[in-house]
């Protein structure tokens, strides 16, 4: 649908530029000639040469088309807001209109000798191409970016401002082209208002990178299991649609879910963005052992600011109050889930920290003991499959992330691993009748991997909803990567986090 539409728009556009060049006098085979013709327009309306090239810059290029047959239109002496709205929107029905019609003619030059724009219009122009210009550098170059979540702290805390480069990793071309600007799935202040509309959907291309991804980049990305939602503020992202599915009470039944909640399907580049360190390239080999990752059998790096969960014990006297503000950073207000008391267990706590802080809190007198936490409970892990993979968030693993042409192996073992690989990133049929896998109808036990994949974790290891429990990430889901932090805020503005580098 989305490409039949595109495809009027475009011979609409054409033939429309084509009859209002013969209108004004220009022969048939260069009217009729794609893209050359609007060398014709230019030359014509008297606009300078490099507009016409500009028209070849990817995206750049269709908004300049536009402005040059606005520019057209005003020499058939349309030079009203209804009339150039007309040239934007419909133009595959405008411009053949003035091209065709008997009633409207071309007057060059002649027709804007007595035009004067008035003050109103130089404020719409002005504010349209504000519009268009930071849609551009959103796009393409730079976007601002909130933390909402503690999954990256102390990396990046909650209310953490950044600029997410583009440009490193190349930037996607919109899949979703039509949406309201400056705002991501939502309509402001309506937060189960999509702000797209999906009549149009692109292939997955992007613009020429500067280099790939980097083993521990910190990287902004689509969720890739937030394709489908349950809209309601409560859910969404926060309780991913496919977790509730699982739930006994839904145990995968699709119609009862949906017979239940309101359910969303997201577009790829319109699902919610996550930002989490990629700890795992594709071919790597990923494990967790008692809390601790390891990456291709090595231990993997741990930011300075990582934080993980410790046990902790001590001999009955506290720990001062200064001491877990200050140097554990942990505030005593707000401490309930960073510092609790480990229940059954006397003078043993649970606390969220980084290795720095429990290394210093291992010198404390009243301290006997600080090992890592490690939380073996399975079943909430990705595949979700116990009978193959019976992991948990701190003993994972050792799984192989997929990277384009790897030739997989189907089977029992394996088939919940890849199943979203193939069905949902890659956009094949699966199935399964009498003991054989079918992909795309035809039987077969291998699948060879078209995509490259990624790994990644938040820094805050126990509070993070990452690719433990949600699996692999597609080449296709990556915006871009995290570069700055430009403002901060916690009650009152964090000055010492302005402007830092994100490492």
């Amino acid at each position: 649908m989305g490409i039949l539409i595109l495809i009027i728009y475009w011979l609409g556009w054409h033939m429309g530029i084509y009859s209002m060049l013969l209108k004004a006098g220009v022969n048939k085979t260069k009217a009729i000639i794609p893209i050359y013709n609007t060398w014709e327009v230019v030359k014509l309306c008297g606009i300078p040469r490099i507009w016409f090239w500009l028209q070849l810059v990817p995206i750049l290029g269709q908004f300049v088309s536009l402005w040059i047959s606005i520019i057209f239109a005003m020499h058939f002496k349309k030079v009203n807001l209804i009339d150039h709205s007309l040239t934007v929107f419909f133009p595959f029905i405008y411009l053949p209109y003035l091209g065709f019609s008997s009633k409207e003619k071309w007057y060059g030059d002649e027709a804007l000798v007595h035009y004067h724009k008035p003050a109103s219009r130089e404020w719409i122009d002005a504010g349209v191409f504000a519009i268009v210009a930071a849609t551009l550098i959103r796009t393409f170059l730079f976007e601002a970016y909130v933390i909402p979540t503690e999954s990256m702290e102390k990396t990046l805390l909650v209310n953490d401002f950044l600029f997410v480069d583009k440009i490193t990793y190349g930037a996607r071309i919109p899949q979703t082209p039509l949406s309201f600007p400056f705002v991501h799935n939502t309509l402001p202040l309506a937060p189960t208002t999509p702000s797209y509309l999906k009549w149009v959907q692109l292939d997955y291309q992007r613009l020429p990178k500067i280099r790939n991804i980097n083993r521990n980049d910190v990287v902004v990305f689509n969720f890739p299991a937030g394709d489908t939602i349950i809209n309601l503020p409560e859910f969404g992202s926060k309780f991913p649609y496919y977790d509730v599915l699982r739930t006994p009470e839904y145990n995968n039944n699709r119609e009862k879910l949906m017979a239940d909640y309101p359910i969303l399907v997201h577009p790829m580049d319109k699902t919610d963005n996550y930002i989490k360190r990629c700890v795992g390239l594709p071919g790597d080999v990923i494990q967790v052992k008692d809390s601790r990752l390891w990456v291709n059998h090595s231990p993997a790096f741990v930011a300075p600011s990582a934080q993980t969960e410790y046990i902790v014990v001590t001999d009955g006297k506290p720990i001062p109050e200064s001491f877990i503000e200050d140097t554990m950073g942990i505030n005593i207000n707000e401490a309930s889930a960073d510092f609790k008391i480990m229940e059954g267990r006397p003078n043993t706590f649970v606390i969220n920290m980084t290795a720095g802080a429990a290394a210093s809190l291992q010198k404390l007198p009243q301290v006997k003991e600080v090992s890592f936490y490690v939380d073996n409970i399975v079943g909430n892990t990705f595949p979700n499959d116990i009978a193959h993979a019976p992991w948990s968030v701190d003993n994972y693993g050792a799984i192989q992330i997929p990277k384009k042409g790897d030739i997989i192996q189907l089977n029992d073992s394996t088939i919940e691993i890849y199943r979203r690989l193939i069905t949902n990133y890659e956009h094949n049929s699966l199935e399964k009748q009498n003991g054989q896998f079918y992909i795309n109808g035809k039987p077969t036990n291998t699948y060879t991997v078209q995509l490259n994949y990624y790994w990644m974790m938040g820094d805050n290891r126990h509070r993070s909803q990452d690719s433990r429990y949600w699996g692999f990430v597609p080449e296709t889901h990556i915006v871009g990567r995290a570069a700055l932090i430009w403002f901060s805020y916690n009650k009152s503005i964090r000055w010492n986090r302005l402007f830092n580098l994100i490492k």
